[in-house]
């Protein structure tokens, strides 16, 4: 396959080749003098926080549901992606995580996010406060249980009573902690990265603002190299220049894009399901839907995006952010933060997934495993 340039992790080629057999990708080399269209080849997309698309959520879909989010993501250039589950009563979360365990044991997932329910009330964002719960010992068992071995992260609010043990727990099964929904002092974020958290999950949303005498956690995230940090890049959760602040402090290499997209990604505006909550998407945005009692309804706070996996890569390119570190935010740093293997960077014996774009980052032809999806 010859294409005008390629992402790899010694540069950009241009024009460059690309040898595939099967399902991996055998070479990819410089092609001086090569006659091409003005297409480009990035690395297949990887997106390790989503709740769900095309009117699915994630945490109560069926076999078909989580089907369908598949097709959508992946049309959109996303060729490895976690499975994210808001806040639930924890029978629910668990019967979800035996569903879902079965697609990551399939290979069509590559792991499960729990975005709650060990999150802390004065930073739920859009999940339901009365669900929220401490880390025991016998929750984070029947979830871990539950998943078989798929749970690839958790997200966690320090300030929760037995958090510091629940760290040590995840951590000792393999599961990545995410600091998250927390709102937890300077101190105390970095005690727990100390203790093991190595991702942000979404940062800047969902914790303590920086104050100059109160810095709050995004500080010490932002200067801690072993954490890796996610951004939502839909110009909603985040100012661009809050964004190319992210990549000037902390270098582009620990960007990990994500797209906290749920069920209306896809879609237009309207109501939809976000975990225990309703969501009310307007002008693309979607907040918790709230109902006073009375028969009145209300917004709250944004409830995850509508945002695709290209859409945040485009972002990154229009507020200056070069191809090569818009790339690697979207591919090779969450594959590198979470541990995955043979995913994110095009490379010999790597699986062969990719993303062709044109000059400005639309899709226009994805490949997993070494198969288009027409």
């Amino acid at each position: 396959m010859l294409v005008a340039g390629a992402v790899t992790p010694e540069g950009i080629l241009a024009p460059a080749r690309l040898e595939i057999d099967g399902d991996t990708l055998v070479s990819v080399e410089e092609a001086p003098g090569a006659d091409t269209d003005d297409s480009w080849a990035l690395p297949g997309f990887v997106d390790t926080h989503t709740h769900g698309a095309v009117g699915v959520d994630l945490g109560s879909a069926d076999e078909a549901g989580v089907r369908r989010v598949l097709d959508f993501a992946r049309r959109h250039g996303t060729t490895t992606q976690f499975a994210s589950l808001a806040t639930d009563r924890l029978e629910s979360m668990c019967r979800q995580v035996e569903l879902l365990a079965g697609f990551v044991e399939a290979g069509e997932l590559a792991g499960i996010h729990l975005e709650g329910p060990f999150l802390a009330e004065a930073r739920c964002g859009a999940h339901d406060p009365a669900l929220l719960r401490d880390p025991t010992p016998e929750a984070v068992d029947a979830l871990l249980e539950a998943g078989r071995g798929t749970i690839a992260m958790v997200t966690l609010a320090p300030e929760r009573a037995g958090a510091a043990e629940a760290i040590a727990r995840f951590a000792e099964a393999g599961v990545r902690v995410g600091f998250g929904h927390s709102d937890a002092s300077a101190e105390l974020c970095r005690d727990t990265v100390a203790a093991g958290a190595r991702i942000a999950t979404h940062l800047f949303n969902a914790m303590a603002p920086i104050h100059h005498r109160r810095p709050g956690p995004v500080p010490v995230l932002l200067a801690d190299g072993r954490v890796g940090l996610e951004l939502i890049c839909d110009g909603v959760h985040l100012s661009p220049e809050v964004v190319t602040l992210v990549g000037a402090a902390a270098g582009w290499d620990r960007v990990l894009l994500v797209t906290d997209a749920m069920a209306a990604a896809g879609l237009g505006d309207g109501d939809y399901a976000l975990g225990a909550l309703r969501a009310r998407v307007a002008d693309g945005v979607a907040r918790v839907l709230h109902d006073d009692g009375s028969g009145t309804e209300h917004l709250g706070n944004i409830a995850g995006s509508t945002l695709t996996m290209d859409a945040a890569l485009r972002f990154l390119l229009t507020v200056g952010t070069g191809l090569e570190s818009a790339a690697a935010a979207a591919a090779s740093n969450p594959a590198r933060w979470h541990g995955l293997a043979r995913v994110g960077v095009l490379a010999a014996d790597n699986l062969a997934d990719l993303v062709l774009t044109d000059p400005v980052g639309n899709v226009r032809r994805v490949m997993r495993r070494g198969a288009w999806l027409d």
